[in-house]
């Protein structure tokens, strides 16, 4: 039998056409999609009353793969699969037992296996067999360019809009962590205002706390337009509540773009529409590059993509003077905007 590989979209797409497989191998380091998926396979297949009869729900410290394996070749009572959900399954270890099961699975059962915190290892003689023989579900971390993108579209799904600057708003105060994001999206629909259907800066502000004068969007967007005096404002609110603004992560933010700035001096094609589709940002922030190009020439943004380097090394202990890192982001704001 063929690798059984697909991204959690794809498997979600294939539940929601009825498609179901015999075995589920769910791993990696982003729990959001490993839950979706095996919530909804448990709602798809079985009812309440059905689930008190056919549903095993057991958990890697207190289990086998044995164990588990032993669930799975039970025939359902009432229920046309018996289904058995293995969750943190990295805490057990004999999957030799699991390969054993996936050449020869139940046909009346589905068996859904949770590995968080990484993959399994592929460099084991049991890893061959799992691949080909179950559908395997790599869930990984998105990267912090993708988040914006990400709630975007989870706004959508949910009968709502969010425009770039919201949707970064939350990426850069809440991180990748997708399960939270969730939740802030699902309490800012609980908050919002009888027949509103847009979520604002506003309205982030002031249920969830973010300010939408001092965010890392901010900070780029001051220093863009070498607006010093802002740029210097955000800078010394940050120092102050560093626990909130991560130097690293600000770094992070101000990477991604000046890197982006270095392919944009390359393109030949700088209409906002090709800037778009080259750097895989929103048409809305293409001319950011432009406006950016004119401030930074590409001897200018080459430097600053070396000094970011130098900086994102003192941050993590290399090199490091012992200064604050308010300290290091308002040098490195002096150094970028003169």
């Amino acid at each position: 039998m063929a690798k059984q590989t697909m991204i959690p979209q794809q498997v979600l797409d294939e539940i929601a056409r009825g498609e179901i497989r015999p075995l589920y191998v769910l791993m990696g380091e982003e729990p959001y999609y490993i839950d979706l998926i095996s919530n909804t396979l448990i709602e798809m297949l079985l009812d309440e009353t059905q689930k008190d009869f056919d549903l095993s729900v057991v958990y890697g410290k207190d289990v086998t793969i044995k164990d588990v394996v032993m669930l799975a070749r039970q025939y359902p009572m009432m229920a046309s699969k018996k289904v058995v959900c293995l969750r943190e399954g990295q805490d057990c270890s004999d999957f030799e037992h699991l390969a054993t099961y996936a050449n020869q699975p139940n046909p009346n059962a589905v068996l859904i296996v949770n590995h968080k915190q990484g993959n399994l290892d592929r460099r084991k003689k049991y890893w061959a067999d799992i691949e080909h023989a179950a559908l395997v579900v790599e869930s990984k971390k998105l990267y912090d360019n993708e988040l914006p993108g990400w709630i975007q579209q989870f706004v959508l799904k949910r009968g709502g809009t969010i425009d770039q600057k919201s949707a970064t708003l939350l990426a850069d105060f809440i991180g990748n962590d997708l399960s939270r994001i969730m939740g802030e999206v699902d309490k800012l629909f609980v908050t919002m205002p009888a027949g509103q259907h847009a979520i604002t800066p506003t309205l982030i502000e002031r249920n969830i706390g973010i300010s939408k004068e001092y965010n890392d969007f901010e900070l780029l967007n001051a220093v863009v337009r070498k607006d010093i005096l802002k740029a210097n404002r955000i800078a010394l609110h940050f120092s102050k509540n560093t626990r909130n603004y991560p130097f690293i992560k600000t770094l992070a933010t101000l990477a991604y773009f000046f890197n982006n700035l270095m392919y944009y001096h390359y393109l030949t094609d700088k209409s906002q529409r090709a800037v778009a589709a080259e750097l895989g940002v929103p048409f809305s922030i293409a001319k950011e590059y432009e406006m950016a190009a004119g401030h930074y020439n590409g001897l200018k943004t080459m430097r600053i993509i070396r000094w970011l380097r130098e900086y994102d090394a003192m941050a993590k202990g290399v090199g490091a003077r012992g200064a604050a890192d308010g300290d290091y982001l308002r040098e490195l704001l002096f150094r970028l905007m003169h």
